[in-house]
C-alpha cells in the first residue's frame, strides 16, 4: 500500500545546509536482529518492531515517521520529526510511555512504541548536482558508495554524516558506474581524506587514457565481423598497477590520475572490474541477507579475450557499459544504474534472453522486453542517465517500476529530466498512480531576493566606494557589507534534494525534506509502501481520490 502525504499536514524544512539531508547515525553501531535472507517468508505480514530491553541504549526511530517532543504529557511541543530508520540514544527510563531520547541534535521524548531495535536499510540518493551519488548502508552496517558527482556535494555530506572524519573508516566498496566526471568526480576528494579508506573499488573495466587520437580515450578498437570492440580493459588491481606504470597512459587524464594517486596512498585494498560474469557483488550473493545482482555491463569474447562492445563513440561506450546492480532484500527489489543508453540497454536485454534477437517492430520489442521482467523487473528504480531522452521504451517496459529516483541538476546544457523521458517512466510504471521523484525538483532555492539586479548593482557600488575610501578602516566595512550582500547572490540552495529510501524489506518509505517548514512535526514528505498479500504486489491507496487499484 502506498500512502501519499496528507494535504492539510504541517509542513517543515530542513534548514540551509546538507544536515538536511538525513541523519547520521553512529556508523560503529551493528544491527542487533537477524532478517531473513532475501527470499525467504517473513513471520507474519505485519511483523510488529520490538521494543529494545531497557540495558540497550541505542535505537531506531520507528515506521513510517517518529516525533521527538519537548515533554510528555498536555501542552507538549513537538522538536523533530524522525524518518523510520533514525538513530536515536535513549537517555532514561520510559514514562508514561516515552522514552527520553537524543536525536539529532535534541533531547526530548519519542512513544516507546516507535523506538525499535531493528535496524533498516537505507539507500540515499544525495543531492549532488547533475550528475549521480548514491549511499547505500545496509542493515549489518555495510556502507557503500556508488558514485559521487562531479563536484563536492557528495563529500561534503559524508563529512558531516561520518562526524568530518574524525575517526578511522573503511567504506565496504566505492563503486563507479563509469568514467564520466559527474559519477566519479567526487571520489577524488574522498581519496583525499586521511582517515578514509576503501576496502573495495569496483569499476566497469574501461580505464581512460592519454591519446592523440579523440575516440582513442578507451583504448584500440578490435572488429569482429562488423562490430568493434575495446579489449584493453582492466579487470583487476595488478592490470591497474602495469597500466598506470604507463606514465604515456595517464598523461593528464583526470580519471587515471585520480586512481594512481589514490594507490600511491592506499586509498583501496581491492580492485576489481564489475559484469554481468560476476553473478553478484561480492559479500552480497544469494545466500545473504541483503543481495546485489551484476546485471552488466555484458562481457563478450573477441580473439579470446574479454571485450565490451563499442557503440559508437567514447562518450557512449562508456557510459552504456555503466555497472547495473539490482538489490534485493526481503521484498524489496532496486535498480541501479549508471548512464545507460539505447545500445546498451538493447544489448542487456538481448544478453539475459539467453541469445535472442530484438524484434525489429516496436510491438515486438515491447513484448520482447516484457517477457524479461523476471530478470528486469524492480519496484524502485534510479533513473539512468539523469532522465535522458537516450532510453529504450522496451527497457523501461521491462524494469516496471512503482517508483523512480531521477538525479539530475540545474546547472547542465541537457535539459534533464527531459519531458519525454519523464511521461514515458510514468507509462511503463505500475500502479494506477506511479511515483517519479527528483533531485532537483526536491532541492528548493530561496524567494527571499526578490530583486536580484537591484542587490548585484548595490554590491558593485559597495565595491566601488571600498577601492575608492582613502582610510583602510572605511575600506574594510565597506568591504565587508559588499561580501555580506554578495553572499546573499552566491547562495542559491535553500534545502537540499536527497531522496531517502528506508526499508526493514517488508515495508518501504521515501521521502524527502520538506522545502519550508511549517511546523517541527512534519519536516519530511515521506510516502509509505506497504506489501498487498491479496494483489502480490506494491498496491496504494491514495487519499486525494477514492480510487482502489482493481487488484486490492
Amino acid at each position: 500500500m502506498f500512502r501519499s502525504p496528507e494535504a492539510g499536514d504541517d509542513r517543515g524544512g530542513s534548514g540551509s545546509s546538507l544536515r538536511g539531508e538525513c541523519l547520521r547515525p553512529i556508523v560503529e553501531c551493528a544491527s542487533t536482529v537477524q532478517l531473513p535472507v532475501a527470499g525467504q517468508k517473513w513471520e507474519g505480514e505485519m511483523a510488529k518492531p520490538k521494543i529494545i530491553p531497557d540495558t540497550t541504549s541505542v535505537r531506531y526511530a520507528g515506521y513510517p515517521t517518529a516525533v521527538v517532543y519537548d515533554k510528555v504529557g498536555k501542552g507538549r511541543k513537538a522538536l523533530k520529526q524522525l524518518l523510520w530508520g533514525d538513530w536515536m540514544v535513549v537517555t532514561g527510563k520510559e514514562t508514561g510511555g516515552y522514552l527520553p531520547v537524543k536525536s539529532r541534535g535534541c533531547t526530548g521524548f519519542v512513544d516507546a512504541e516507535l523506538a525499535m531495535t531493528r535496524r533498516v536499510l537505507e539507500i540515499i540518493f544525495v543531492d549532488i548536482g547533475q550528475g549521480d551519488g548514491c549511499l547505500l548502508v545496509t542493515p549489518d552496517d555495510k556502507h557503500i558508495l556508488i558514485d559521487a558527482g562531479a563536484g563536492d556535494n557528495m563529500h561534503r555530506f559524508l563529512r558531516w554524516r561520518y562526524g568530518k572524519f574524525q575517526k578511522e573508516f573503511a567504506f565496504e566498496a566505492a563503486i563507479m558506474s563509469h568514467s564520466d566526471l559527474d559519477h566519479y568526480g567526487g571520489f577524488d576528494r574522498l581519496f583525499g581524506e586521511s582517515k578514509l579508506r576503501f576496502k573495495n573499488v569496483y569499476t566497469n573495466g574501461l580505464m581512460e587514457r592519454a591519446s592523440a587520437k579523440p575516440d582513442g580515450a578507451l583504448g584500440p578498437r578490435r572488429k569482429k565481423g562488423s562490430t568493434s570492440y575495446i579489449d584493453a580493459l582492466v579487470p583487476d588491481k595488478k592490470s591497474l598497477e602495469r597500466f598506470l606504470s604507463k606514465k604515456t597512459n595517464v598523461g593528464n587524464k583526470r580519471y587515471p590520475t585520480m586512481f594512481r594517486d589514490a594507490l600511491a596512498a592506499e586509498k583501496f585494498d581491492n580492485f576489481r572490474m564489475l559484469s554481468v560474469d560476476d553473478g553478484h557483488l561480492p559479500g552480497f550473493g544469494p545466500k545473504d541477507r541483503v543481495t546485489i545482482e551484476v546485471l552488466g555491463p555484458v562481457v563478450e569474447t573477441v580473439n579470446k579475450k574479454r571485450a565490451l562492445r563499442w557503440f559508437g563513440d567514447v562518450g557512449k561506450t562508456k557510459n552504456g557499459h555503466s555497472v547495473v546492480l539490482k538489490l534485493k532484500y526481503g521484498r524489496v527489489s532496486v535498480l541501479l544504474g549508471g548512464d545507460l543508453n539505447i545500445p546498451s540497454e538493447n544489448l542487456l536485454i538481448e544478453h539475459h534472453s539467453g541469445g535472442g534477437k530484438m524484434p525489429k517492430s516496436e510491438e515486438g520489442r515491447l513484448a520482447f522486453a516484457k517477457k524479461l521482467r523476471k530478470v528486469f523487473q524492480v519496484d524502485f528504480a534510479k533513473a539512468c542517465h539523469h532522465g535522458s531522452a537516450d532510453f529504450s521504451r522496451a527497457f523501461l517496459a521491462a524494469i516496471n517500476p512503482v517508483a523512480t529516483v531521477i538525479s539530475s541538476g540545474d546547472d547542465e546544457a541537457y535539459s534533464h529530466p527531459r519531458a519525454d523521458a519523464l511521461g514515458t517512466i510514468g507509462r511503463y510504471s505500475r500502479g494506477i498512480r506511479p511515483l517519479i521523484f527528483s533531485t532537483e525538483l526536491a532541492r528548493s532555492s530561496p524567494e527571499r531576493i526578490k530583486h536580484p539586479t537591484v542587490l548585484r548593482a548595490l554590491v558593485d557600488k559597495l565595491l566601488a566606494d571600498a577601492a575608492a575610501a582613502t582610510t583602510p578602516a572605511a575600506k574594510s566595512k565597506l568591504q565587508k557589507e559588499a561580501d555580506k550582500l554578495k553572499g546573499q547572490l552566491d547562495r542559491s540552495v535553500a534545502t537540499y534534494g536527497a531522496i531517502n529510501l528506508r526499508t526493514d524489506g517488508h515495508k518501504v518509505v521515501v521521502a524527502q525534506k520538506i522545502e519550508k517548514r511549517r511546523g517541527k512535526n512534519k519536516e519530511w514528505d515521506a510516502y509509505q509502501f506497504e506489501w498487498s498479500p491479496k494483489a502480490k504486489d506494491w498496491a496504494f491507496v491514495s487519499k486525494f481520490e477514492d480510487e482502489v487499484a482493481a487488484d486490492e
